[in-house]
């Protein structure tokens, strides 16, 4: 009896010390945070935030307000990183945390998601508006909680840059402008987690989301490690298609030959509405999105905090 008595007791240790290792103490990101922020940046007031609109405006007003409230720091001068994307003006949103380390501050880690999507769309039952709460409305809003929490927990020795890329669908063009303008400050940067298209869970997978490049570089074998769960897994469908290419991660791994890939849950089984008018909240899980995001913080807090750089490309 006392043998069992103490199998047990062992048990329930081991079971705590491993959810304490998968969970940060303030990871409390809440479905209803992710619906508020979802709810605006893919409302039809938005009218799809094509590149230059007015709606595109609204959403950058928006982010602005929520890294303000936050303690998050405009990188430049204001927010807005203005470039011209064949021959309109329009910006990314660049939010910045200093590190605290003294040495690891001058290190750079990118957390990034493009805001932008097509503006309309083949009309559908008197609706033309192609809302992209998917994509990227989704990615947007893991960003923006991420923000939200490195603000407040005060962790990152290493510093990071939030970033809202703009003119994604014009051919990544607002990470391509940041990726070289920060190449000519010299940036160090370690490296970039970029999210695209997490709006809805995988289709009969053992892990949470994939990331695309996964067999160039450690990434996944990390963020699987720091998040004490199979988080990250490998979809042969995004190396089939150069997923790893088409977002923008790819911008930065050119410019600077560091891991820069992306998180994503679209499997292209398990969502319809791609570039869709019918790319609704109303189709969004707010719970699985919660579940994710959290999931993530240990992994990134362990990208900002560890003493060497350990997620590195595969030779």
């Amino acid at each position: 009896m006392k043998q069992l008595l103490f199998f047990i007791i062992a048990l329930l240790f081991i079971n705590c010390k491993e959810v304490t290792k998968a969970q940060s103490p303030m990871s409390n990101v809440a479905a209803s945070d992710v619906e508020v922020i979802m709810n605006f940046l893919a409302s039809d007031e938005l009218e799809g935030r094509d590149t230059g609109s007015e709606g595109l405006e609204k959403a950058a007003k928006f982010i602005e307000k929520e890294f303000e409230k936050s303690g998050v720091e405009p990188y430049f001068e204001t927010y807005l990183n203005t470039f011209d994307a064949k021959g309109t003006e329009t910006y990314n949103v660049v939010g910045y945390l200093k590190g605290t380390d003294p040495e690891l501050a001058n290190q750079f880690v990118i957390i990034g998601a493009h805001f932008d999507h097509i503006g309309k769309g083949k009309e559908v039952n008197r609706d033309s508006i192609a809302n992209g709460a998917n994509d990227n409305a989704a990615g947007s809003t893991a960003v923006i909680s991420l923000a939200k929490h490195f603000a407040k927990a005060k962790t990152n020795k290493r510093s990071v840059l939030f970033v809202l890329f703009g003119a994604e669908e014009r051919g990544l063009l607002g990470s391509d402008h940041l990726a070289k303008v920060l190449k000519e400050k010299n940036l160090d940067l370690y490296t970039m987690v970029n999210f695209e298209m997490i709006g809805v869970p995988l289709n009969d997978k053992t892990y949470k989301a994939y990331i695309t490049g996964y067999e160039m570089s450690n990434m996944a074998e990390k963020i699987n490690e720091y998040s004490g769960k199979e988080l990250i897994g490998f979809l042969p469908k995004a190396k089939e298609f150069q997923l790893f290419r088409r977002s923008d991660n790819y911008p930065f791994y050119s410019a600077f030959n560091v891991p820069c890939q992306t998180i994503s849950t679209f499997d292209f089984t398990n969502y319809d509405y791609y570039h869709h008018v019918d790319d609704e909240v109303s189709e969004m899980n707010f719970e699985f999105m919660a579940e994710l995001i959290n999931d993530c913080v240990p992994a990134i807090n362990n990208i900002l905090n560890t003493p060497n750089k350990e997620i590195k490309l595969n030779e």
